[in-house]
């Protein structure tokens, strides 16, 4: 019973933390980065190049409102980041899959990102689904 007390009161830490400043910190500068190169791109891609732009502001939102619900311990925020990791997925998938979105990576290597961006958000939700320390983190 010490121990579940003490991790109830025990700040954020471990892969939890991680996911937290991946959400907060990496994905937003990221896109940003990313962005930046494609702004220039918008006058020859045209509206779907802006779409899928505005997509990636509104997923990295909703990263950055999951890691901040997470951080401060809000009701649903484990609920939020699956959310938020399921739809950063989906649209790298689209990314990788489709001509609207430009990348650099050489021709047949799409799918591999596209599957390891899949696989990174599978197992972060598992993580949050499963893991005994989210759930007291959470429920303190």
């Amino acid at each position: 019973m010490l121990v579940r007390v003490a991790d109830r009161k025990a700040g954020i830490g471990g892969w939890l933390l991680i996911l937290c400043v991946l959400l907060l910190v990496w994905q937003p500068i990221n896109f940003a980065l990313v962005a930046s190169t494609m702004v220039d791109r918008i006058a020859v891609r045209g509206v779907p190049l802006v779409l899928i732009l505005v997509t990636r502001v509104i997923v990295v939102g909703f990263g950055i409102a999951a890691g901040l619900a997470l951080v401060a311990r809000r009701p649903g925020a484990a609920t939020l980041a699956r959310i938020s990791l399921g739809l950063t997925a989906a649209v790298e998938v689209f990314i990788y899959t489709t001509s609207y979105f430009p990348t650099n990576l050489p021709p047949g290597d799409a799918k591999f990102y596209g599957a390891a961006s899949v696989l990174n958000a599978a197992a972060w939700i598992t993580y949050l689904t499963r893991s005994k320390r989210v759930r007291l983190y959470l429920n303190s």
